[in-house]
């Protein structure tokens, strides 16, 4: 019976007593996972890296060799691969829709942990008081570059350009505010107000100026497009500053 011959694969890779370069063990993790023998080359000084750049004409390591033939470096094993390399200036929702994700799963744990069952109301003020948290802790990271960004679409920061560096602030206040319930005479007009003026900025830049622009809802240096999500933020914070503005007064109605 004729048995398959196993696929080879040669990677050269920097591996030096100050440096283990990380794209070449994901070169050599991919390349395993698809089922390849590695004869794996450590490229141990910068000596050994230069001869071998200079050699093979190549600008980068790690750089693989399947049959005799060069594959590339890391990006050029996913293609290879079949896997998608995101392009410099690529879009993507991935930020946005892994923030939702994560605040979503810790209302309802919050909820299960304090309440004793995960879906109840509380489980959904808590998701959005904590995505305004998580939202406004991306853009403090680097609030310069946030307020850059912002300033090509927000309609008060236009105006007023110290806006920029208070809205994060005045984000995440908001938002653990609404988590204690407390101080809601602050916390709902401020969520009313920064998220009326968001919505209106998204809606004006995305659908009526049609202008293809990046958001700066997850901090000055995402990729993420300015468009429905965008706007579902805002939206979520002023349904938010609503309901904590309307709820009690139509419950107590109803006892």
């Amino acid at each position: 019976m004729a048995t398959t011959a196993p696929k080879k694969a040669v990677l050269y890779r920097m591996v030096m007593p100050e440096h283990t370069c990380p794209y070449g063990l994901k070169s050599k993790w991919q390349l395993e996972r698809h089922g390849y023998e590695v004869e794996d080359h450590w490229l141990r000084t910068k000596e050994q890296t230069e001869a071998f750049k200079t050699k093979h004409d190549v600008k980068t390591t790690p750089q693989t060799f399947i049959v005799g033939e060069r594959v590339g470096g890391n990006d050029d094993l996913t293609r290879f691969f079949g896997g998608h390399v995101p392009a410099k200036d690529e879009t993507s929702y991935k930020p946005v829709i892994a923030v939702f994700s994560m605040t979503a799963l810790m209302a309802l744990a919050v909820s299960y942990a304090v309440l004793g069952t995960p879906f109840t109301i509380r489980a959904g003020e808590w998701f959005i008081a904590f995505s305004m948290c998580v939202l406004a802790l991306l853009k403090l990271q680097d609030v310069e570059k946030f307020s850059t960004m912002f300033l090509n679409y927000d309609l008060l920061a236009k105006r007023w350009v110290p806006y920029g560096y208070i809205y994060p602030f005045a984000e995440g206040g908001a938002g653990v505010l609404m988590i204690a319930s407390a101080m809601t005479w602050l916390s709902v007009p401020v969520a009313l107000v920064i998220g009326t003026i968001g919505a209106v900025s998204v809606f004006k830049a995305v659908y009526l100026d049609k202008r293809e622009l990046k958001c700066a809802c997850v901090g000055g240096s995402s990729n993420v497009p300015l468009g429905f999500i965008s706007l579902t933020e805002n939206l979520m914070m002023v349904a938010m500053a609503l309901w904590m503005l309307f709820a009690p007064a139509a419950l107590s109605m109803a006892h």
